[in-house]
């Protein structure tokens, strides 16, 4: 099983990116206060469950990680392009060093996307962009 110490500092970062990413890049496609709280708390919670919950010991310690890997200040241009960038790294990385976890990877991050979507009502166009942009992210490696 494949872990943090089979990736380089710079291929775990995007891995971990590309999850926390792909929920932001879900919440900043229709902002709104209230959305956003109910938005942030679905990503922590799959976290959460994730941690506990998941057979692939990578997801696990992924799901462990602390941060987003976007600042406070990153504006959602910004949202799109590093989860995007970080997706087609992170499913690189793991078809060279661990292809039997490229599924469960993709597989994590689209679950952390849709219960962020799912999180408030309103913003299905928005937030259906957004997955898609996920999707493609997750099906091609750079």
């Amino acid at each position: 099983m494949a872990g943090k110490a089979d990736f380089s500092e710079q291929e775990w970062e995007a891995l971990r990116k590309g999850v926390t990413g792909a929920g932001l890049l879900v919440s900043v496609s229709d902002r709104g206060l209230l959305d956003s709280f109910k938005e942030a708390g679905a990503l922590a919670k799959h976290l959460v469950s994730a941690r506990k919950d998941s057979s692939s010991e990578l997801v696990k310690e992924l799901a462990e990680g602390r941060g987003t890997g976007f600042g406070l200040t990153s504006s959602p241009a910004e949202v799109e392009s590093g989860t995007l960038e970080a997706l087609r790294t992170a499913v690189a990385a793991l078809e060279a060093k661990a292809p039997e976890e490229v599924e469960a990877y993709r597989a994590f991050v689209l679950d952390v996307a849709e219960s962020v979507a799912g999180a408030a009502e309103g913003g299905e166009p928005a937030e259906s962009a957004a997955l898609g942009q996920i999707r493609a992210a997750l099906q091609a490696s750079t």
